[in-house]
């Protein structure tokens, strides 16, 4: 067997350890896939004293993490002391320069740097890999860089974030509002203690940049995804929703427009109304789930387990094992130089129904307030449903279902209905898609 693939590893929490426990599991049975042994060479975190639940002790510790990229004996840094700059972009820049390949988990530093660090790689003749940095254990980034690379994508979308996913579903469940669902996730260790990053989007656009680069060709413009997390959802909405025979789900999408005659790329990601017969409607949990279309292979899902230290060490250890048999293909799936500069696509031309729930007070002339500024900005109503009778607020829960039409009619409505005294909260619009 040929000689050991030696790698260092850059921070030790539960992915980390995870990827450690994994390597010594299952060393044997990936020394004959990779057909040469892993061995760890070193490892470094911020605290040595820190009980972790494995054995590091047989393993070289360097306190000080930039260190690894200068190590003679290392032929491959694995980074996943998270941050889009930092200590974990100069260990990343580090790592490349001094030819070591560089496995990361790490999708907010990809998404802000993935081009850079991609040529870099390439200049240097080294592999860059990251499949654990979208959707945890789902393949999704080879599936769609080598199962579908004869394919002209024309779609991708999907569950990209657990945390909001786990929240969207138990709502359904229980019945319960947001912010008690959030404590309970946040109690149970699915959500941080500050999950603005997860709630709010974020996360899921991080992700949705990456693969919107790899199924497109496109160079990474995570500045210009579209972004609105869950935390304006409320329990009536889901109920809502239910009657309508939708869920709601928080959705990464992207496509290339060409209606403006240009390739222009277009990035969302916002909670949609999905149909119950969707395949996305069926994915409960923390799970994640990617659905891609191709011109020749149709619809693919990709589904399963999006975080945890088991799945996402499991696609860490997958690119180190692709390393060791001495793959070094173009991160993105074709060399850096190539990937197109694409400005990013306005979306008012979309043509799609919306779910808009208003909050009023019950008093008479409301509905008719907001029927004529929908009738003025040129939006057809198919569907209109109260909730019942008035909260403690005097409020009431207003929603309509638009019939199919351009974004920017719906855009327009909102402006129109911009500080009426017709509305007590500003509207939540939720795209629907089709099944």
């Amino acid at each position: 067997m040929a000689e050991p693939l030696n790698i260092a590893l850059a921070g030790l929490g539960t992915v980390g350890t995870g990827v450690v426990r994994l390597i010594e599991t299952n060393a044997e049975l990936i020394a004959r896939r990779a057909r040469r042994p892993i061995r760890i060479a070193a490892v470094s975190a911020r605290d040595r004293t820190k009980d972790r639940g494995v054995d590091l002790s047989r393993y070289d510790w360097v306190d000080d993490t930039a260190a690894l990229a200068a190590r003679d004996d290392v032929d491959v840094v694995v980074e996943m002391v998270g941050g889009s700059d930092g200590p974990a972009l100069a260990l990343a820049r580090n790592s490349i320069a001094g030819g070591k390949g560089l496995v990361t988990a790490n999708k907010a530093m990809i998404a802000h740097h993935g081009l850079e660090l991609a040529a870099a790689a390439e200049a240097n003749g080294v592999a860059l890999k990251f499949e654990a940095a979208v959707a945890g254990g789902i393949p999704v980034i080879k599936g769609l860089s080598e199962g579908a690379a004869a394919n002209a994508i024309e779609r991708v979308y999907g569950i990209l974030n657990g945390t909001c996913n786990y929240i969207l579903s138990t709502m359904e469940d229980t019945g319960a509002d947001f912010g008690d669902v959030l404590a309970e996730a946040q109690r149970l260790g699915y959500a941080e203690a500050d999950p603005t990053f997860d709630i709010e989007g974020i996360d899921a656009a991080h992700k949705l940049s990456i693969l919107a680069a790899i199924a497109f060709g496109s160079q990474l413009r995570f500045d210009a995804v579209e972004t609105m997390g869950i935390s304006r959802v409320k329990a009536a909405d889901i109920e809502q929703a239910r009657a309508l025979g939708y869920v709601i789900r928080l959705l990464g999408m992207a496509g290339v427009d060409t209606a403006s005659g240009s390739p222009r790329l277009f990035q969302r990601v916002r909670p949609h109304l999905v149909p119950i017969d969707h395949p996305l409607a069926h994915v409960d949990g923390a799970t994640n789930a990617v659905v891609a279309e191709g011109n020749f292979m149709g619809r693919l899902l990709f589904q399963g387990a999006g975080a945890g230290d088991g799945p996402t060490a499991s696609a860490v250890v997958a690119d180190i094992i692709d390393i060791a048999r001495g793959e070094k293909s173009a991160a993105f799936s074709m060399p850096a130089g190539e990937l197109e500069a694409m400005e990013p696509a306005a979306s008012g031309h979309r043509v799609g129904s919306a779910y808009i729930r208003f909050t009023v007070p019950d008093r008479p002339g409301v509905l008719a307030d907001i029927t004529a500024a929908m009738r003025d900005a040129g939006v057809s109503i198919e569907s209109l449903i109260q909730k019942g009778d008035p909260d403690q607020d005097g409020e009431v829960i207003l929603a309509i279902v638009t019939h199919p039409g351009p974004e920017s009619a719906v855009t327009e409505a909102m402006r129109i209905l911009d500080g009426s005294d017709s509305l007590t909260a500003k509207p939540l619009v939720m795209q629907i898609i089709g099944a």
